[in-house]
């Protein structure tokens, strides 16, 4: 099954992002005995969703909801998505049951020991059946090992501290003249950090998910 879905997954630039076998405490219906987590690494999925994208200010959620929804029909499996709440699904907890290595970082994104901070959660699939999966290595989580922390020190604003993220400064910033750098690239907190380079976010990828975040503080 699981080849099936990256197979169908593949040509929308989307990926499986793990999975694993549910729990009491997952918070998922009781029916349900795998869990398995769709979304994105790099900018794999822009060139797909941006031939296709609309002005929508929802325009990547909608997306996200069609295509997902289409193979959960395909394969008979309930969809799961970390927008359109409340209430809201616990992805975060889910990820870190799903793919090794996987922790909050000091800016308060979930960073991967291959992707960085560059990977974002789309959807879940949620299976009546146990499927058969591979027991996942064991990974540290590349932050454990960071000393320096470059992401803490490269913001302007200082709009991270390691246990809080200042919205209204980070906000402030990208819309003022100073904060074109960011605006036009992606955050610099996000750039500094060393791991997932290559999966770094493109320059006009970079540029829709900032202007989706101003959109949202007006």
């Amino acid at each position: 099954m699981l080849d099936r879905l990256s197979r169908w997954l593949a040509p929308h630039g989307l990926i499986l992002r793990g999975a694993f076998h549910a729990a009491p405490e997952d918070g998922l219906p009781g029916s349900v005995r795998t869990l398995v987590l769709i979304g994105t690494a790099g900018s794999a999925m822009w060139q797909p969703f941006d031939e296709v994208r609309t002005p929508h200010t929802h325009a990547l959620d909608i997306w996200t909801r069609e295509l997902i929804e289409k193979l959960a029909d395909e394969v008979g499996a309930q969809v799961f998505f970390p927008f359109g709440g409340p209430p809201y699904h616990p992805f975060q907890r889910w990820a870190g049951r799903a793919e090794p290595g996987l922790e909050p970082s000091p800016v308060m994104i979930s960073c991967h020991p291959d992707y960085g901070l560059w990977h974002a959660y789309r959807g879940a699939l949620a299976f009546k059946e146990k499927l058969s999966l591979s027991t996942p290595p064991t990974i540290s989580s590349p932050c454990v090992g960071c000393a320096d922390k470059p992401c803490l020190t490269a913001c302007p604003v200082q709009a991270f501290d390691g246990k809080s993220y200042d919205v209204a400064a980070c906000s402030d910033h990208i819309r003022s003249d100073a904060g074109q750098d960011c605006r036009d690239r992606g955050c610099l907190a996000r750039r500094a950090c060393a791991v997932g380079q290559d999966h770094a976010y493109a320059p006009d990828h970079a540029r829709f998910h900032m202007d989706a975040f101003i959109k949202a503080r007006r």
